[in-house]
């Protein structure tokens, strides 16, 4: 897929929640229709460069064709004794509310599995089980907003004239989320349900008699938040298991993208535990 469709897809993007005293953080939103996406060729990304990179120099490219905000510098790491003890995201001006503003950003993959807890958003898992929304918004609020207010941070930004007590924190939590089929048409609470794209089954569960009609892509991960078209190369059920049991017994979830008869898309996780 092209550049300019991955960055279309990327400004399309959902907040995971939309009240800021859900967590008690402030949310950096992005607004439609704002970037010039035919400027986006003009990005320096390396072919194979990863998913998470991209989003980081989409973000980039998005403040520089805004003109509410000047970046003032990015991916600043924060040491001490030269050992590095975090780095900020972004640092950058408001300019219509001349404000300083330092926005952590993070794109998620969260699977809905209700057989965790009774405590509702611990059910939000990564695919692999190796991290959680929960996880990542302690991380955010116990380690990489302090870092802010850090001795080495505040003599940093003291050398850029930038009063450490002006700078207002948010987060830019952007993500998809995948539900069971179980859960099709119900509303999922407290998480915005307009990131919901897709389902997600167990290995065990992707038998010939559910899915022999259909045909499948598995998308490069750098691809993961576009969605499927007919011009993607699709091939048939048995061709796609042969794949995926590779993956599997490397306890490796995978991404399919599936098409229907009636050319009807939907993007699905087959997980491998």
């Amino acid at each position: 897929m092209s550049l300019e469709n991955q960055y279309d897809s990327f400004l399309k993007s959902q907040s995971l929640w939309k009240e800021e005293a859900f967590f008690n953080i402030s949310l950096f939103h992005l607004e439609q229709g704002i970037s010039n996406i035919s400027n986006v060729s003009n990005i320096n990304i390396p072919k194979n460069e990863v998913l998470g990179k991209r989003i980081e120099l989409f973000f980039e490219h998005y403040i520089h064709a805004h003109s509410r905000y000047q970046l003032i510098l990015k991916n600043l790491q924060i040491f001490r004794n030269k050992i590095t003890i975090g780095e900020l995201d972004f640092l950058m001006r408001d300019v219509i509310n001349e404000q300083t503003l330092h926005v952590e950003l993070v794109y998620k993959f969260y699977i809905y599995d209700p057989e965790i807890s009774t405590i509702e958003l611990e059910k939000w898992i990564g695919p692999n089980r190796k991290d959680s929304l929960l996880q990542k918004v302690s991380k955010l609020k116990e380690k990489q907003l302090p870092l802010l207010y850090q001795p080495e941070t505040i003599s940093i930004l003291r050398e850029l004239y930038i009063d450490i007590n002006t700078v207002k924190q948010q987060i830019c939590y952007l993500g998809n989320l995948f539900i069971p089929f179980s859960y099709k048409n119900k509303k999922i609470p407290l998480l915005n349900n307009e990131c919901i794209q897709g389902f997600w089954i167990h290995s065990k569960d992707f038998i010939s008699e559910k899915y022999n009609s259909y045909l499948f892509h598995i998308p490069e991960k750098k691809d993961w938040i576009l969605n499927p078209t007919p011009a993607d190369d699709w091939v048939t059920y048995n061709s796609i298991k042969d794949m995926l049991e590779n993956h599997i017994s490397k306890k490796k979830t995978s991404l399919l993208w599936m098409r229907s008869k009636e050319d009807i898309f939907t993007k699905l996780f087959v997980v491998w535990w």
